[in-house]
């Protein structure tokens, strides 16, 4: 039996090619029948459908993935779960690699490939800290998601509130509800409840 698995860190990174459906593309292409997926960081070590193909998978069966680092992106996780998949007589069939086996020769392209990945994950994080600490020299430096919403627009909506409703007011901004009675609670608690403009 050909099992695939793909995974991906977040829903965001369906726009860098690495996207469930691109690798389920490339997977179906390669033979596999069944198919695991995990949306989970390539660092955490709890991934439900991996634990799950983990038991199902038997001697004689092929794991197929797209890259080394879609099942793990630290050397001793990815060695221990090629290792433990070879002992079970299952093969590993990385895409742009080839198949993972026991030998010197695999253990050492393993290594070496599993070392570049953790390497880039180490990067990527040292590269987020990095970026953050700079910003956070700027007084304005708020982290988490901007607003989507300006003022002006808040500001808009709460005076179409005045007469209209909340479904009302969301069609016609795209302001969801949430949004909206956030922005209303706020501007009454500011103006003791006289007055929706937005502060």
């Amino acid at each position: 039996m050909i099992y695939g698995y793909e995974r991906v860190s977040t829903k965001g990174q369906a726009k860098d090619g690495n996207s469930l459906e691109a690798q389920e593309k490339e997977l179906r292409a390669a033979g596999a029948e069944v198919i695991f997926k995990d949306i989970y960081s390539g660092t955490v070590t709890e991934r439900p459908e991996l634990e799950k193909l983990m038991e199902v998978v038997c001697a004689g069966d092929t794991i197929v993935v797209t890259k080394l680092d879609r099942v793990a992106r630290s050397v001793i996780q990815g060695v221990e779960l090629i290792e433990e998949l070879n002992d079970k007589g299952v093969k590993v069939n990385i895409l742009n690699m080839g198949i993972i086996d026991n030998t010197p020769t695999g253990k050492l392209i393993r290594n070496v490939m599993l070392s570049f990945a953790e390497f880039e994950r180490d990067m990527i994080v040292q590269r987020t800290q990095e970026g953050k600490r700079i910003a956070r020299q700027d007084p304005n430096y708020r982290e988490g998601r901007p607003k989507k919403y300006g003022k002006k627009q808040i500001e808009h909506a709460l005076q179409l509130l005045e007469t209209k409703t909340y479904r009302q007011v969301t069609e016609m901004t795209g302001i969801s509800k949430a949004t909206l009675a956030r922005a209303r609670s706020a501007s009454r608690k500011e103006n003791n409840g006289k007055t929706y403009k937005y502060i």
